[in-house]
This record gives structure tokens, C-alpha cells and sequence, in this order.
């Protein structure tokens, strides 16, 4: 009743609004009236950021269901959706007019507002549909229809292709010049839409009438060529004229032809593959009738420029080559060759599934000099993985070579030992027509410095650019604190993830390896999530582990496995295909990434249990705690080295775990009855294998307690006892860390899990080796590979493998983000639907923020301490609820916006928990004060 009075004094107030607007013809009083209206009378809730399969507007899905998440905007606290509704149309104008809908799920009673599956009529291929969503909340009001967002079908049967395989003969090698096709064709009619697909056999850009075809690079990307091979599809009605028209496409041997690895078979079979073009464009025309462009034999092809392209080696131009208009529609080409057209089954050709590799970050010189040696260096001041971009002049023929290098020798020099047998050399060969821009097409380095060769007159800095070339996933967390030192190993942690997420989670950028480490990618993978979007990245990449995985369930060591047979199986690295799936669940909150990969994950646990003798696996090639501290000389046999097979052991408790929880998620109770009962007896062979009769571990280790306590393997009494060796081996090192790859993720989980959170914050701000702020204090831009990747005394660790841009000891910033700022997602609830704020302070810092964008929206906290203060400020999203522990002993010294905590409606004191006080409150911006006295 009172509800219905209050809209019917709105509806009364604004009538006379109307009626002064209309008495008053000012401009100034109606923009002034009509402002006010706006803001008395504004929705109180809105919805924003629609998605479908987590992008915007995407284009090229070939999922017949896709998911749709939106965001509630509200200036309420505590604000939850109680219902929704979804429209969809192929009109924009009919959605926005509620008429000839495909889709109407009417008003659904429910909070669901991310991942809502697509439930109406079937989808059709190369369809384009808009929708529109419609929520109501918790305190009864309702939004407007969001503004229309929309999704594009790509080609949802193998039978849709209608073009042709087409490729060049004689079939080339990886030394060949880079292969060119082209096509014409005539429009007569007015174009409504116009829409490319396009993959090849190598990688590939496209142009029509002589402008690109989309912002991607190196596509199609990577994939398990054989059995998934990506296309992309571009809406190219801006690039169409009417009268004649031009289709031209350059192919690069990229990672499908390649010498990639180490000799392996993967580069046997390479010689024998051809690079190839799939290219088929649809026209529709305002009158509705359709036109369609393929790859036939009607194509021409011949070579260009690019003389040489490959991953490790570079590439070689040659810009006398170029054959001038060749994209134009009056180019002619009739020396061109015909082309070999295929008709191939195209089962294996599927749609694209994460974000595409676009050019980002341009550095410009931060100094350019000559070294001792006389070469002339330029220095970005950022270690990155992409290519230059140089404009020069000179003579035709004169040649520039430009070499990549990370680092530089301690006297200055330019330094590329550690890059092993990769050349990455870019070599041009100049027209000597004008100015001329150089920059690669098919391949991409990892470096910071430039070597330039052969350049004449003068070199001018605004003449060298180094773009900056990674998967295009959008940022979503940042971290900031009162020590700079570890805000600059933020930025390391987040260039050693920009580096080496290229289609794929590679090791490194610039060394002839750039392969797919499986091990890396795990420990990583939570860091990864919070920093970047990364579900789409990670969904695509385990889809290849899957189809890579042996029949067995054993796991490649990279993926895509390009290595040998024998490359698979080891612990720590094959639990990839448990802990991501895991981990992106528990990030996300979306059940498909178990569904789909949860084969995968009992493959893999099966493979363990099939080669356990009594539950104890114990058997087979374990590369271990991978790079775990050795003192220089380990002259007192210091190393830190663990039982392979004890590590392999904690491993497979924690798959098997894992599992446990997939299954339980997908109500799959048969499985996690089966599986619970394999946990206890691993962790009962665990027992009686690596435990000794005083409690104590066979490795005295730090790894090897950090597994053990981390993955719960021990019995309660040997906890305690299991703590104090770790902290004492921490002490006796001089509060340095001594793990490696596999130890390095757990050490500060487990100490602040623990009670240890002051170990935990020395161990981080340790700045001596080996430690995390050892690099930064040597002026790293990201993460080394190793712990002295540059030694005390100035020299260099061996160059057989010495990478300065290897994202794996990053994993620190998982701990930073969860503890130091104390953003987390519940377990029982994931992908921040409910969120737990529970900082941790400590190290002597006297601020730490962070902030999160999640599905919901985004989520902050931050606390600082003053003299005789702590304010801690958070942010939670709507459409979520948060249980937040504030730093406190005493519930009466709290204040959330001057007021005390107990008399509060819009939240709820659950009491008193350590130094904790816990508060659960919804919606909003919260600031809490603590004072000290």
C-alpha cells in the first residue's frame, strides 16, 4: 500500500514537471527541468556489459546454446536480482519493438545472471541475432531493456564450407618465400552485410582491396592441427565497393610448418606439409539475394616479399620482390600461377574459441647507443614478446639485419647465448623507393634490446618502434601497495603473462622452445585469472590437451604436443589437466569447463592408479621440482633436492581431490564415492612410505613440506610437527626459499594457512637470492626462469636455459592478491557470486589495494594504516553478497561511515573469529574504520 502511494506521488510530480517544461520555452529551464526529471525519476537499477560466451558482440560461434551473462547497475546497497528476462530477434529494430522475436524466456524467477544459456528456436549458420535483457531486483524495482547487444552464428556444419582448399606447387619448404593468392570479383548491387571465413594450413593475412582483413595476427592460431584447426570470421562490409574488387592472402609457414622442439618426430612430419588457403566470403544485398566468393581454382597464386618465414629463426624480406597493387582489383596478373584446389572433409575445421593475438603496448626508444663492441643497440626498457617496426631510408639492395636480445652482458654487449639455436633475426632487403616501413608478418621474438645492421645516415629513435603482440584478453585485476618494489614485480608478473599468453600459455618468447609447458601453465593459472580474462584462453587450449592426451590418460609435457612420445606422464606437469579445469571453475562459476574436460581429468587420474602398486605411485620419468635452488658450488650438498616420487604421490592426492570435486559439482555421486575412497588409500600408502616413525618427511625439504601440508597428507598429529621443520629450514636458510616449479605456488598459501602470514610476508619481501624482489632489484621488467638467472657477482647462469621472461615464479601474485588484499571467491559458490573479503596485513606496509572485474562487476578492497587508524574500504558488485573480516579485536572500535556496526541494517555482524570481527553485507561501497584505541 505505502509502495503504491509513493508511485503515485512520482507519477503526480512528474505530470506538473511536464506541464512547467511546456509553460517554460526557454532551452536553459527545459534542459534544466528535464536533467531534473532525469535524476529524481532515473532507474534505480540497470543492466550493462552483456556478453555472449564471455565477449562482446562475438562473431564466428559455432555453439548452438551460448551462454549470456549481463551486469546489474544499481545506487542501492544490497541490490539482487529476483528475475530476468531475455529477448532475441535477427532485427535490431524489431528486438527494440518486442516483435519477431526467435527467442521470449518470458520472466524467469531466478538470480542467474551469468552464463543463462540461449533456450530458443535453432540457430541458424552465419545468423546474426541481437538480444536484450530485462532484470528486476530485491526491493521491487525493475530495469528498462538493456541496449541491444548481438552474436553471430559461424558456420555450424561441414557441409557450409563451400570453398575449396587451394595451395601452391611445387609444395615449398620452410626455407621457401612465403606463398600469395588472389581473386577478383564484381558488385553490382547495394551491399546490406558482407562476412569472411577464413583459416589456412601455416598462418595467414587477408586483404580485400588492399586493406586488412581484421586486427588479428598470426592466425589461425595455434591448435592439435590435425584433428582442431580454427578459422575466423570478419564482418567486411566497410572493405566492398561496388565495380570490381580485389581478394589477396599471404601465408606464412608459421608453428603448423615450423621447426619446432628439439628433433622431434613433430619435425619429420613437417616436410611433407603444404601451406593452404580456406577462404569463403558471403554477400548479402539489400534486395536480399546472396552472393558467394571461395577459394577455387579460379584463384591465382604466386610469391611475394617475405623470401623466409619461421617461429625460430625470423624472417627475410625482400622488398625488390614486392609485386606492386597486388591486392587492387586492376592488378594484373596474368604470369600469376593457377592454383591446386581440394575438396576436402572439414570436420576438423571449427570455430575460434578464445581471443585472437592483436599488436598492443608501442615502446619507443627509452636510449639508443653503441656498445664496446661498436653495435648500435636500442633499448625499449621493457623486456616483451612482439616484433619492431623501423623506417628507413636507403639504396636497393642494402640490407638490414635486426637481431632481438633480452639482456645484456655484464660489459654492455649485446647478448643472445641464451637464446640457443634460435636466430631470431629479422633481415630486410630494401626497394630503395622512398621511405620504407620494416616490421615482420609471420613470426614474433621475446626481447627488450635491438641490434641494427646496415643502416646508412643517421638513426633517429622516432624511426624505431617495438610493438608489443599477446592474446587480446582484457584486464581485469591490478594490485597496488606502500612498497615499490613489490608494485614493480606486480608489473614483472603481469608482463611475464602478457609475454607468454600467444594463443597458448608458452615458457618463453625468444628462445627456440615457445611451446605449450604444461607445467608452467598450472602453477600459474590462478595468478593468470585474476590479472586477465582468461577463461576463453585457458577453455581452448585444454580442448587441444584432451585431444593430445594419449589413450592411456598420460599427458603430454606441451600442448600442443609436438615432442616425442615418451614426453608425458610427469607429475606436477600432466596434473594441468585437473588443476586448470579446477581452477577456472572456481574463477568463473561456469559448470561446461568440467563437463567438458572432466573425461580428461579421470583419464589422467586413472593413468596414476593404473600404475600405482598398492595406491603408491612410485614409477616412470619425473622432471620434479623443475629449477629448485643449488647453491652456487653446492659444496655442503645444500641442494634442495626432493623425492621425485614423494612429490608424485602428493600429486596424485591432489588430482584425485580434484576429481572429487568436479565430480561432486556435476552431481556425479557414484565417482565421488569411488574416488574418495582411492584418496584415503593414497594418502594411507603416502603415510607409510614418506613419513617417517618421529613424524618427519624422508625429504627435508621445503617442497617437500609444503606438498605434504598444502595437500593434506599428513596426519593431524604430524602437522605441528611438520610446520616448525619448515620454518625452521626457512630460518636456517636465512629466511630465504628454496623451491623450485612445483614448491614455489604453496609456500606462502601454506605458511598464512598455517599461521605463519609473517613468515610468509618476509619470505616475499626478501630482496637478496634467491627471492622474488632479487630480480626486480637488478632491474628486471619480468619474471626470470630461474632464481639467479643473473648471478651475485654480476655473470650469468648457463645459457642452455636462462630465459629472462618466464612467467612460472609469478605464481607469488595469487598470495599477494587473496592474502595481502584478501580478494577471494567461495568455493561452495565460485566465480565471485559470493565474494570473501579477508585481508591479511603485515610486512610493514601501510597500504595494499586491489580490485577484481568479475561477471557481477568489480570488486575492491584496500585497507590503510594511519597512526592510531586502519581503514579498510571495499567494493562488492550487485547481484552478490560478501562476507568481509575486518582486522579487529574489539567489535566496539568499528565504524562503517561514522556509524557503529550493530545497530546496521544493510549488513550483519556474525561475530568474532581470531583478530577478525565478521561482517556479511551485500551491495555497495563500504568504508570501515578500526580504530586503536
Amino acid at each position: 500500500m505505502y509502495y503504491n502511494k509513493i508511485l503515485q506521488w512520482k507519477r503526480s510530480f512528474q505530470d506538473r514537471i511536464i506541464s512547467t517544461i511546456r509553460r517554460y520555452r526557454c532551452a536553459w529551464g527545459f534542459l534544466f527541468l528535464w536533467g531534473l526529471s532525469l535524476n529524481v525519476f532515473s532507474q534505480e537499477i540497470k543492466v550493462s556489459n552483456l556478453l555472449c560466451e564471455n565477449q562482446s558482440n562475438p562473431i564466428g560461434l559455432d555453439i548452438v546454446h551460448p551462454a549470456l551473462s549481463w551486469q546489474l547497475e544499481g545506487n542501492k546497497r544490497g541490490i539482487i536480482q529476483s528475475a530476468y528476462e531475455i529477448r532475441v530477434s535477427n532485427d535490431s529494430s524489431s528486438l527494440i519493438r518486442g516483435n519477431n522475436l526467435v527467442w521470449r524466456s518470458e520472466k524467469i524467477m531466478s538470480g542467474q545472471s551469468v552464463h543463462v544459456p540461449y533456450s530458443g528456436s535453432l540457430l541458424k549458420s552465419g545468423a546474426k541475432y541481437y538480444w536484450q535483457v530485462k532484470v528486476w531486483d530485491n526491493h521491487g524495482n525493475s530495469s528498462k531493456w538493456s541496449m541491444p547487444a548481438y552474436w553471430q552464428m559461424g558456420l555450424l556444419n561441414a557441409s557450409d564450407w563451400k570453398a575449396h582448399w587451394i595451395s601452391r606447387l611445387p609444395n615449398g619448404t620452410s626455407e621457401s618465400p612465403c606463398p600469395q593468392f588472389r581473386n577478383g570479383f564484381k558488385v553490382s548491387k547495394k551491399i546490406k552485410s558482407a562476412t569472411v571465413y577464413v583459416t589456412s594450413k601455416g598462418l595467414y593475412e587477408a586483404f580485400i582491396n588492399g586493406r586488412r582483413v581484421g586486427e588479428a595476427h598470426l592466425t589461425p592460431g595455434w591448435t592439435s592441427y590435425k584433428k582442431r584447426l580454427q578459422y575466423q570470421v570478419f564482418d567486411v562490409t566497410p572493405l566492398i565497393k561496388t565495380g570490381a574488387n580485389a581478394i589477396g592472402v599471404m601465408l606464412g609457414n608459421g608453428w603448423y610448418k615450423s621447426p619446432l622442439g628439439w628433433g622431434s618426430v613433430f619435425n619429420t612430419e613437417i616436410k611433407d606439409r603444404t601451406l593452404a588457403l580456406l577462404f569463403q566470403l558471403e554477400i548479402t544485398y539489400s534486395d536480399g539475394s546472396t552472393d558467394l566468393i571461395v577459394s577455387d581454382e579460379n584463384w591465382k597464386s604466386s610469391t611475394g616479399f617475405i623470401m623466409k618465414s619461421e617461429i625460430y629463426a625470423g624472417e627475410v624480406q625482400d622488398a625488390r620482390q614486392e609485386k606492386k597493387g597486388w591486392l587492387l582489383p586492376d592488378y594484373d596478373d596474368k604470369d600469376w600461377n593457377h592454383v591446386v584446389a581440394a575438396a576436402e572433409e572439414n570436420s576438423a575445421v571449427i570455430a575460434t574459441y578464445n581471443e585472437l593475438v592483436k599488436e598492443h603496448e608501442i615502446f619507443k626508444p627509452l636510449k639508443m647507443f653503441r656498445t664496446n663492441e661498436g653495435d648500435l643497440i636500442v633499448d625499449f626498457g621493457q623486456n616483451m614478446t612482439g616484433y619492431e617496426e623501423i623506417k628507413v631510408y636507403g639504396k636497393a639492395g642494402d640490407t638490414i639485419v635486426v637481431s632481438h636480445a633480452e639482456i645484456l652482458d655484464p660489459e654492455g654487449n649485446f647478448y643472445t647465448k641464451n637464446l640457443r639455436t634460435a636466430k631470431a633475426e629479422s633481415r630486410y632487403i630494401l626497394s630503395g623507393e622512398g621511405e620504407e616501413t620494416l616490421k615482420p608478418h609471420f613470426t614474433f621474438y621475446g626481447f627488450r634490446y635491438l641490434r641494427i645492421e646496415g643502416i646508412s645516415g643517421d638513426a633517429a629513435p622516432e624511426n624505431f618502434s617495438a610493438i608489443s603482440l599477446y592474446s587480446d584478453m582484457k584486464p581485469t585485476g591490478s594490485f597496488s601497495c606502500s612498497n615499490p618494489l613489490i608494485n614493480k614485480l606486480q608489473q614483472n608478473i603481469q608482463w611475464g603473462q602478457k609475454s607468454n599468453f600467444l594463443d597458448v600459455p608458452t615458457d618463453c618468447p625468444q628462445r627456440d622452445e615457445r611451446l605449450g609447458w604444461t607445467g608452467d601453465a598450472q602453477v600459474f593459472c590462478s595468478t593468470a585469472a585474476f590479472n586477465m580474462h582468461v577463461y576463453n584462453f585457458f577453455a581452448k587450449w585444454l580442448k587441444d590437451l584432451s585431444i593430445d592426451q594419449f589413450k592411456n590418460g598420460s599427458v603430454p609435457y606441451v600442448i600442443p604436443h609436438v615432442l616425442d612420445s615418451v614426453s608425458s606422464g610427469s607429475t606436477g606437469w600432466a596434473d594441468v589437466a585437473t588443476i586448470i579445469p579446477w581452477q577456472m571453475y572456481l574463477s568463473y562459476g561456469d559448470k561446461r569447463i568440467l563437463e567438458a574436460q572432466y573425461p580428461s581429468m579421470k583419464r589422467w587420474v586413472d593413468y596414476m592408479k593404473n600404475r600405482s602398486k598398492n595406491d603408491l605411485w612410485a614409477t616412470g620419468f619425473h622432471i620434479g621440482d623443475w629449477l629448485y635452488f643449488i647453491p652456487e658450488g653446492d659444496y655442503d650438498g645444500r641442494a634442495a633436492v626432493t623425492n621425485k616420487y614423494l612429490i608424485a604421490q602428493c600429486f596424485y592426492a591432489h588430482s584425485t581431490q580434484l576429481l572429487i570435486n568436479a565430480a561432486r559439482a556435476l552431481e556425479k555421486d557414484s565417482d565421488v564415492e569411488y574416488y574418495s575412497n582411492l584418496l584415503k588409500r593414497i594418502k594411507t600408502a603416502f603415510a607409510a612410505e614418506y613419513i617417517t616413525p618421529n613424524g618427519n618427511l624422508v625429504s627435508g625439504t621445503q617442497t617437500a613440506y609444503l606438498l605434504a601440508l598444502n595437500f593434506d597428507m599428513l596426519p593431524a598429529q604430524c602437522v605441528p610437527v611438520i610446520v616448525n621443520k619448515l620454518i625452521d629450514n626457512i630460518n636456517d636458510y636465512g629466511i630465504h626459499l628454496t623451491t623450485g616449479f612445483v614448491g614455489t605456488p604453496y609456500l606462502c598459501p601454506v605458511l598464512t594457512r598455517y599461521g605463519h602470514s609473517d613468515m610468509a610476508y618476509k619470505l616475499m619481501l626478501q630482496d637478496t637470492y634467491p627471492s622474488w624482489l632479487y630480480p626486480v632489484k637488478l632491474g628486471a621488467t619480468t619474471i626470470w626462469e630461474k632464481w639467479d638467472g643473473i648471478k651475485p657477482d654480476g655473470s650469468f647462469q648457463n645459457p642452455g636455459m636462462n630465459s629472462f621472461n618466464h612467467y612460472a615464479y609469478g605464481a607469488i601474485g595469487n598470495w599477494m592478491y587473496s592474502t595481502i588484499a584478501g580478494i577471494n571467491t567461495d568455493t561452495i559458490v565460485p566465480g565471485y557470486k559470493k565474494v570473501i573479503i579477508k585481508p591479511q596485513i603485515g610486512g610493514n606496509l601501510t597500504f595494499a589495494s586491489a580490485s577484481l572485474k568479475t561477471y557481477y562487476g568489480e570488486i575492491k578492497s584496500g585497507w590503510k594504516i594511519t597512526s592510531n587508524q586502519l581503514v579498510m574500504d571495499v567494493e562488492i558488485p550487485a547481484n552478490t553478497t560478501a562476507t568481509i573480516y575486518i582486522p579487529a579485536t574489539n567489535i566496539d572500535r568499528i565504524t562503517e561511515s561514522k556509524q557503529g556496526l550493530m545497530n546496521r541494517k544493510d549488513m550483519t555482524v556474525v561475530g568474532q573469529q581470531g583478530d577478525y570481527v565478521i561482517v556479511i553485507l551485500g551491495s555497495g561501497k563500504y568504508s570501515y574504520t578500526v580504530n586503536s584505541n
